[in-house]
C-alpha cells in the first residue's frame, strides 16, 4: 500500500509540474532546437532519468520522512514563476522548476530521498541556457583567446598574419572570429560531456571535479586549433575554404579532438592518482 501511495504521489507531482510549467518547458525545448549552443539539452533529461533509475535500490531503501521545509521551498519557487521577475530572460523561472521538484521531494518523502536524487536534480541545470548578459561576458573573451591562439599557431607555421582584436588578416583574406566561433558552444557541450564522462568512468569526486574544470582549457585550445586550421585552409586553398563544408566539418572535428584530449587528461589523472575502482558507485543488493 505504501509503495502504491508513493507511485501515486509521484504521478500527481509530475502531472501538476507539467501543467504548471508547460509554457516554460515549451520555450525551453524551442531554445534547444534553435540555439546550437544548447542543442545538447535534448540529452540532459534522458540522462537524468537514467541516473534516477540507477538509484532505484537506494530509493526503495530510503525512509519516508516528509519535511515541512520542502513545502516552503516549493512555494517560493512557484512564486518566482508567478512574479515573472526576469521578463524575457526566463533564467530564474527555469531554475525554479528544479526548486519545485526538490521542494516537492523533500515535502513528500524527506531528506533521504532528496539526498539520493541530489545529483540528477543538479545535472538538470545543464539544460538551462545561461542568461544572455553572462553569455556575452563569456563569449567575447573567448573570441579574443581563440584569435590569439590561432595567430600564434599560424605564426609558428610561418604564415603571414596580422590580428586586430578578433579579426585575423591573412595575405588572401580576413577571418573574423565571430560569437558563434568563440568556443562557447564547444565549452558548454564539452563541460556536459566531461561531467557525464567523469561520473561513469571514475568514482572519485576529486577526479570528476578536475575533469569538469579541465574541459574549460581543453575547449579553448581545441577552438584555437580550429581557428588556426581555418586560417591555414584559407591561406593555402583560398578564401572559399574558410566557409561552407570545411567550416562546419572543422567544428565537429575539433569537438572530437577535444574529447580525445579530455580522455588523455583523465588517463594522466589516473596515472598520477591511481585507484582500484574506476567506475561510479554501483548499487549492490543486500
Amino acid at each position: 500500500m505504501l509503495k502504491n501511495s508513493k507511485i501515486l504521489a509521484v504521478v500527481l507531482l509530475l502531472a501538476s509540474f507539467a501543467l504548471l510549467y508547460r509554457h516554460v518547458i515549451v520555450k525551453l525545448v524551442h531554445d534547444w532546437a534553435t540555439d546550437d549552443n544548447y542543442s545538447h539539452g535534448f540529452l540532459i533529461v534522458p540522462i537524468a532519468l537514467y541516473l534516477v533509475w540507477e538509484r532505484r535500490r537506494r530509493l526503495r531503501a530510503a525512509r519516508v520522512r516528509p519535511a515541512g521545509l520542502g513545502l516552503l521551498v516549493a512555494v517560493l519557487s512557484v512564486a518566482v514563476l508567478a512574479t515573472g521577475v526576469l521578463g524575457a530572460e526566463l533564467f530564474l523561472t527555469r531554475v525554479s522548476m528544479l526548486g519545485v521538484l526538490a521542494g516537492a521531494l523533500l515535502y513528500l518523502f524527506g531528506w533521504q530521498y532528496l539526498a539520493v536524487l541530489a545529483f540528477p536534480l543538479a545535472f538538470l541545470l545543464l539544460m538551462i541556457p545561461i542568461p544572455a548578459i553572462i553569455f556575452n561576458q563569456i563569449a567575447f573573451p573567448l573570441q579574443i583567446l581563440a584569435s590569439r591562439f590561432g595567430e600564434l599557431i599560424l605564426t609558428l607555421f610561418q604564415i603571414p598574419v596580422l590580428r586586430e582584436g578578433n579579426v585575423i588578416t591573412l595575405s588572401t583574406t580576413s577571418l573574423e572570429v565571430a560569437e558563434a566561433c568563440s568556443g562557447v558552444r564547444s565549452l558548454i557541450s564539452l563541460l556536459t560531456l566531461a561531467i557525464v564522462y567523469g561520473y561513469f568512468l571514475d568514482s572519485r569526486i576529486s577526479i570528476r571535479l578536475l575533469l569538469a574544470l579541465a574541459s574549460i582549457p581543453v575547449a579553448i585550445v581545441a577552438n584555437g586549433v580550429r581557428v588556426a586550421g581555418t586560417g591555414m585552409a584559407a591561406h593555402y586553398m583560398g578564401p572559399a575554404a574558410a566557409e561552407g563544408f570545411f567550416h562546419v566539418f572543422s567544428g565537429w572535428l575539433v569537438f572530437v579532438v577535444a574529447f580525445i584530449l579530455l580522455f588523455v587528461v583523465h588517463r594522466v589523472l589516473v596515472w598520477v592518482s591511481p585507484s582500484r575502482r574506476t567506475g561510479p558507485p554501483r548499487e549492490v543488493a543486500s
